[in-house]
């Protein structure tokens, strides 16, 4: 198994040591079964880079852990946890509960609310500066190493990798997940409570078919991405949107929005969020309403479906873990994709669901398209237990990291305390509000940016109560360098300029023929 990012928090205005602190990380791991015999620490340069700490700090901690028995060192495959560290083995999961499949619901997206919205990308979008949203750095991924997976995968294929595989997914791959969101998201799933899905769109559309009928209730982010406009919509309940701050759901209006929808709070079946990084605001989900959240769905018996995305590329000194991890009765179903961190065409996704909905989860599966590609899977795993995931997703995070920087340093040298920006702790876009440019449509600045060679998506589309009061726009910045970045934000500055002299010509052009009107009277 390939090492992959831990979930240490380092506190740095504490007394102890951070060496001390990163050695009480690993020992917490390791006691909580989420680290386990045999199984590699990432290498000192790779965590020493995650946790924003000097390699020193690191290696100084794994010698410590070293000399104590927990963790051991041999030349040629790497620092791993001792056969005889504590915390070894899962904690058992519950009993299986046998139920029949369930035929998927007929659909009906007949309400205008609900239909899509999404700008159209770029006809020769390499030709442009496009700040277009949800599009990694394809052109650092690395197609030569995956490409060994593939052939191994192949190499190694059977008669049963080659035919119809299980609904369920690649043994192998649901293994390499269990891991990751164990050792990355503090989530301690059974490989069997894991289901490998034709990317995350496919399980969040098997769920809403699973668990709403008629006369439920789904409740959603506002704003939200449109995706779930169609997911959701296309189902026979009722979807409510509520509203989103600066620490996620407002948990506390979740009654009053469903009754004023005319609904039922006790018909909520589904509620829908991104704790860790909300789409599009990119405000992360605070403890207390976490706590909230699943408080409200364990009265209500409603399940939440945790949407984990971009929770790979974290930002921010403290990470906090899948809302999965905390402790929900079998409340919560967590969906998680491969798309951004390796690459969209890809195609896999996985849902990490309670027992009792495995089967009919696999039953609706086996309709729609009865498997993922299973030798595609299984390269995946290859690629995964070897590591080169782990240190793709490294490399991932310092770049982003850069760019990220390149994009709000062009954003504050144009546009100075006139602009508001949010979602910079993770993800691959921040949400950018000119409020210096208020009254100005953004559809004029998009004509205007695109004249320039700009490409940038108004964000107006995605709220369904309440859009900003400014022009607000989703910018991505993975997919472009940094002088490209530097350089598309000071185009993006002209075209507001531009745009903002336009509106107040026309706003003196408009007062002056009003007093002049009534002048005449």
């Amino acid at each position: 198994m390939g090492s992959s990012e831990l979930l240490i928090v380092l506190d740095r205005g504490s007394a102890t040591p951070l060496q001390q602190q990163v050695c009480d990380g690993i020992a917490g791991l390791v006691r909580s079964g989420r680290l386990r015999a045999g199984e590699a620490v990432p290498a000192s340069r790779e965590l020493a880079a995650q946790l924003g700490v000097s390699r020193t700090v690191i290696l100084r901690a794994y010698e410590l852990l070293t000399a104590n028995g927990l963790l051991t060192a041999r030349r040629g495959s790497g620092t791993r946890v001792a056969e005889r560290a504590a915390g070894e083995g899962a904690a058992p999961g519950p009993a299986r509960t046998a139920l029949a499949p369930q035929p998927p619901l007929a659909t009906d997206g007949g309400d205008a609310l609900w239909q899509p919205w999404e700008p159209p990308p770029m006809q020769q979008a390499g030709a442009a500066l496009d700040f277009r949203h949800g599009t990694p750095a394809l052109a650092n991924f690395p197609v030569s190493r995956w490409r060994q997976s593939v052939h191994e995968a192949y190499a190694r294929a059977d008669v049963a990798a080659l035919g119809y595989g299980p609904a369920e997914g690649s043994a192998a791959l649901r293994a390499q997940i269990a891991t990751l969101v164990r050792q990355s998201r503090a989530l301690d799933a059974s490989p069997d409570s894991i289901l490998v899905t034709s990317g995350a769109t496919q399980a969040l559309d098997i769920l809403a078919r699973l668990l709403v009928g008629p006369g439920d209730v789904v409740v959603i982010e506002d704003p939200s991405h449109t995706v779930l406009r169609q997911v959701f919509g296309s189902t026979s309940g009722t979807v409510v949107p509520v509203p989103v701050d600066e620490e996620g759901l407002r948990v506390a209006d979740i009654d009053a929005r469903v009754r004023a929808h005319g609904q039922d709070p006790d018909r909520v079946r589904l509620v829908y969020v991104t704790p860790s990084h909300q789409f599009p605001t990119g405000f992360i989900m605070s403890e207390a309403r976490r706590r909230a959240l699943l408080a409200w769905a364990g009265r209500r018996g409603a399940t939440v479906l945790e949407d984990d995305y971009h929770n790979e590329f974290t930002f921010a000194a403290e990470r906090l873990p899948a809302l999965a991890a905390a402790r929900h009765q079998g409340t919560v179903v967590y969906v998680g994709s491969f798309s951004k961190t390796l690459f969209p065409a890809l195609r896999i996704g996985y849902a990490i669901v309670p027992q009792r909905l495995v089967r009919p989860f696999l039953g609706i599966k086996w309709i729609t398209d009865r498997l993922t590609p299973t030798v595609t899977q299984e390269a995946l795993a290859h690629f995964v237990a070897t590591g080169a995931y782990a240190r793709h997703v490294s490399r991932m995070t310092r770049l982003y990291r850069e760019r990220r920087r390149s994009l709000l340093d062009g954003l504050y040298t144009h546009f100075g305390a006139e602009v508001r920006i949010s979602g910079a702790a993770a993800g691959l876009h921040v949400l950018v509000a000119l409020t210096g440019a208020r009254g100005v449509g953004e559809d004029e600045i998009v004509r205007r940016a695109a004249a320039l060679g700009v490409r940038v998506y108004p964000a107006s589309g995605y709220f369904v109560r309440e859009p900003p009061a400014e022009p607000t726009f989703l910018m991505g910045y993975a997919a472009l360098p940094g002088a490209r970045i530097a350089e598309g934000t000071a185009l993006l500055a002209t075209a507001v300029r531009e745009a903002t002299a336009v509106r107040e010509t026309t706003a003196v052009r408009e007062a002056t023929v009003a007093s002049r009107s009534r002048g005449r009277r």
